[in-house]
């Protein structure tokens, strides 16, 4: 019996099994101590043989040497099979491979576990490997005709794997025209998802033939363009300056690097003008572009500038150019205001009235050191700051006024362009509120989401309500 417990055999056999037991006592949640008991128990078992002179590369016929020295290299090829494979997944994490390297890291598995098995075969059972895999390259080109589709499809997804020219997360843009964020890459093809909501499946053979924009990389920020024709009633430069100033008001696209204005063309009809900015996010194209069209509209409006008819126009109005816009009054700035669109007409006229406007340069205080009143933005650009930090910027059409107390933090305004503003005093403001409640709220409101808050639900009791007039009175001195 202690000749059994000290032969060489024995012990490799049982250090491979008390391996095995412990490795799976480990648990899946302890990939690096797996590893570590896995490397020990393999060089234990190594030193054991090579000690003893016991070679697992040397055919030895089973009737010559027993069953016991046949388990002790199977299990030694296994462990030697199971180190390797730790070894790689260790280090695809340590290296920061994305998720998609799952597949190179399957293809390592593969490989090792596939010369492992051959080793086997020839070592411990002394089968001719060569005719084996003789037939098998047959086999193996019979299997390939018959799915050389799909093989297409798993050998370019381990091109793309190792290119690397997008990884699970990225928003791609195909050459015909196909865009989404890539969610899932699998051996067969690569999952998209669209601005649609829904999942594209595209073979990875597909993916590798066809061209692709990662709009992600370095990131996510990308060009857009937005293009339209300005009639020219005013020198171009005198446009292009009017369409920089529109975007700087512009809150939905990128401000560092600067958007730019090109001017594409001129001809008797039109100045054809191009705005190139940066968004953020794919997600952002549309309310950015929503946001430009918008603000261009109004800079137009108040610079009298009028937009020219498509260059394929076949109808020519009559003196297309002698008719510039009409700048906006008060009275149509209010009425395009969704705070005082449910005035009278009377009403709007008063306020247009009372109205004076104000001039600032760039980088002028707004409302420095001023009472209660209410501003209205008709041309240039006014950032809104709180604790020293830029908010929002306000174009022309805006709304805003100087009322603290409101989250009981003060909001300055700084002239960020050569600005024009229409102010409406506290006197004119305050019987207007007190006669039209849901105005006075909706302007509270407004304010408070310039301070960078957003409303707080059931905001509407009567003492919330009142708290901005009576805010107004206590300045007034009423």
């Amino acid at each position: 019996m202690f000749d059994l417990l000290v032969s060489p055999l024995v012990q490799v056999i049982a250090l491979g099994v008390a391996s095995i037991i412990i490795w799976h006592l480990q648990g899946r949640g302890r990939p690096n101590a797996r590893l570590v008991v896995q490397i020990a128990f393999f060089l234990a078992m190594t030193a054991i043989l090579a000690g003893n002179r016991i070679s697992p590369f040397k055919f030895e016929p089973i009737q010559e040497v027993g069953g016991t020295l046949v388990a002790a290299k199977l299990l030694w090829w296994v462990h030697l099979a199971w180190s390797t494979i730790g070894f790689i997944r260790i280090y695809i994490v340590l290296d920061g491979r994305p998720i998609e390297a799952r597949l190179l890291q399957d293809l390592f598995v593969a490989g090792v576990y596939l010369g492992v098995t051959l080793s086997i075969l020839s070592f411990v059972f002394g089968i001719a490997i060569g005719t084996l895999v003789a037939t098998s390259g047959v086999i193996a080109i019979i299997l390939g005709l018959a799915l050389q589709s799909t093989l297409n499809d798993v050998f370019s997804g381990v091109a793309l794997t190792l290119g690397r020219p997008y990884g699970i997360g990225d928003w791609i843009i195909l050459a015909d025209g196909v865009e989404g964020r890539v969610v899932e890459n699998t051996w067969r093809s690569t999952h998209i998802l669209t601005p649609a909501n829904n999942i594209v499946v595209l073979p990875n053979s597909v993916l590798a033939k066809v061209g692709l924009t990662n709009i992600t990389r370095p990131d996510e920020t990308h060009l857009q363009i937005l293009t339209f024709r300005v009639r020219p009633t005013h020198p171009p430069s005198f446009i292009a300056e009017a369409m920089r100033r529109a975007m700087i008001g512009a809150n939905h696209i990128v401000h560092d690097p600067a958007p730019g204005v090109a001017l594409m063309g001129l001809d008797a009809i039109a100045v054809e003008i191009e705005l190139q900015y940066r968004v953020s996010r794919p997600s952002d194209r549309n309310a950015a572009r929503n946001e430009l069209i918008d603000l261009v509209h109004r800079q137009c409006t108040a610079m009298d500038l009028s937009l020219a008819p498509p260059a394929t126009a076949t109808v020519v109005m009559e003196n297309a150019l002698a008719w510039p816009g009409t700048a906006e009054t008060v009275k149509d700035l209010l009425r395009a205001n969704w705070i005082f669109a449910d005035l009278k007409l009377e009403e709007l006229e008063k306020l247009d009235a009372a109205a004076r406007p104000r001039q600032y340069r760039s980088g002028d205080r707004v409302l420095a050191g001023a009472e209660t009143s209410l501003m209205i933005v008709r041309s240039g650009v006014v950032a809104a700051h709180r604790n020293g930090a830029e908010v929002t910027r306000l174009a022309p059409g805006a709304i805003f006024a100087q009322v603290e107390g409101i989250d009981g933090k003060a909001i300055s305004f700084e002239a960020l362009t050569e600005v024009e503003v229409y102010e409406i005093d506290g006197p004119t403001l305050v019987p207007l509120l007190e006669d039209y409640p849901a105005i006075q709220n909706h302007l509270s409101r407004h304010l408070a989401g310039l301070a960078g808050r957003a409303p707080a639900a059931g905001n509407g009791s009567v003492d919330g309500k009142h708290a901005f007039v009576r805010k107004v009175h206590g300045i007034l001195g009423r």
